[in-house]
């Protein structure tokens, strides 16, 4: 989402990248464009001359150290006003009660049905027992949807679907969860496809009810300024404690995102990426403003890998890399391991100084299509020894998965030129080979 924002203040700053010294000619130029890239980006235009007045405040109060490049010093500038612009510190949702509450509010197409099944699975994995609850009386697949989810994710869901009273359900549910034992309620409540009395008077109820430990607002980050102004109204009504931005992986300038934090004074909790469960992180300012700043974000990177990979399976792998018999079946398992950590883009913008090489590459999770085709194409045997693979082999190969003979050769080469490359580690590890300055085990 952060893509063009990102790419134009890589521009904007390249200005003063080179020069000896700051001055009031190049930094003003180079401000001006900082605040020209905030505006394109769909920054509310209050917010984008506020930032950038203070980085200019910034940038000439700044005593430049000689061993500090004045382009290499506005970015750490920028970097830091942009993490005050998103909330400085991270923060976490209320849990404390028992049962803790969670009321979720937004418009309709915002994603709150989602996100609640997402939430559902990310509170699961730290060991809470939760509940959904279906409150969205209008939308008539709300509550089958609610049901998939928590099906989805393995959490039980609440629903009244005859009932048309959205408090009284949101009382049932209440008392069937502390019956149950039910640590975690989440309370997903209808939306509207424009702000209304009604809608408003409605959830107000609720809320009044219910009494929620946390109430979260879920914004589409793709509807520009109008998030920002929704934002505004629901907490006029509601004073929610934090927000919550979904469809991050989309193609809007989201600069609509960088300014709900400013206008509402409420923190942004956690951001989607995706429609997959797993894809919802916590909100950190400093990680999202090193992305968009293109330095990468490897905190993130490394936790997504910790919660995709199995670690009785790593172990497995490791042992097998050791003993020379990593195998297809092996880069299989670790092809789907990948996959769980996200869009394949998304991940390579964490790597730092990567973000601006793939901008205009289109890369998707379904480049993995041909490779896993390959490999489901073979036989156990072929898979666990690809010396076999005779001509013969290779065209039933490429006939079932729908490629070629000469994709099958590529494979087998960067699988073979991979499995060189663990050999050599092994042969490190094992201090059969000798490299100047690391020391014998």
């Amino acid at each position: 989402m952060f893509e063009n924002l990102s790419s134009k203040l890589n521009t904007a700053m390249r200005t003063l990248k080179g020069k000896g010294r700051i001055t009031d000619v190049n930094v003003a130029a180079t401000v001006k464009e900082i605040r020209r890239a905030l505006m394109d980006a769909d920054v509310n235009y209050k917010v984008a001359k506020e930032i950038t007045d203070r980085i200019k405040e910034e940038a000439m109060g700044q005593k430049i150290l000689i061993a500090v490049d004045p382009g290499q010093m506005l970015v750490k500038i920028v970097h830091d006003e942009l993490v005050k612009l998103m909330g400085a510190q991270v923060q976490t949702i209320n849990l404390k009660s028992d049962p803790s509450i969670i009321l979720i509010a937004g418009l309709q197409g915002s994603g709150k049905t989602t996100f609640s099944g997402k939430l559902a699975q990310y509170l699961k994995k730290s060991g809470r027992n939760v509940l959904l609850v279906a409150c969205d009386i209008y939308r008539p697949a709300a509550i089958d949807q609610l049901k998939v989810l928590g099906e989805q994710v393995g959490v039980d869901v609440y629903a009244e679907p005859e009932n048309k009273n959205a408090v009284e359900i949101a009382q049932n549910a209440l008392a069937y969860g502390r019956k149950m034992g039910k640590r975690v309620i989440i309370v997903d409540t209808a939306g509207r496809l424009a702000v209304d009395e009604a809608m408003m008077n409605e959830i107000a109820a609720v809320k009044e009810a219910i009494k929620p430990s946390e109430t979260l607002f879920v914004v589409d980050s793709m509807t520009g300024q109008d998030a920002v102004n929704t934002a505004k109204t629901f907490n006029e009504r509601l004073n929610f404690d934090g927000v919550v931005l979904t469809k991050l992986d989309g193609d809007a300038r989201g600069g609509a995102a960088l300014s709900i934090r400013y206008v509402v004074e409420k923190p942004i909790k956690f951001i989607s990426t995706g429609e997959k469960m797993d894809a919802l992180d916590q909100f950190y300012p400093d990680r999202m403003a090193s992305r968009i700043l293109g330095m990468g974000d490897v905190l993130s990177l490394v936790e997504r890998a910790q919660n995709a990979f199995d670690e009785e399976e790593a172990d497995r792998i490791n042992k097998k890399i050791r003993q020379n018999q990593f195998s297809f079946e092996d880069f299989y398992s670790q092809l789907q391991q990948i996959k769980k950590m996200g869009n394949i883009k998304d991940l390579m913008g964490m790597i730092p100084g990567m973000s601006q090489a793939v901008k205009d590459v289109d890369i998707s999770n379904d480049s993995f299509k041909p490779i896993e085709a390959i490999i489901q194409s073979m036989t156990a045997a072929e898979r666990q020894k690809p010396e076999i693979l005779d001509m013969s082999r290779k065209k039933r190969i490429a006939a079932g998965s729908g490629t070629s003979v000469q994709q099958i050769n590529n494979l087998l080469k960067q699988f073979e030129d991979m499995r060189k490359m663990m050999r050599m580690m092994n042969k490190v590890q094992d201090g059969k080979m000798k490299i100047p300055g690391m020391p014998k085990r």
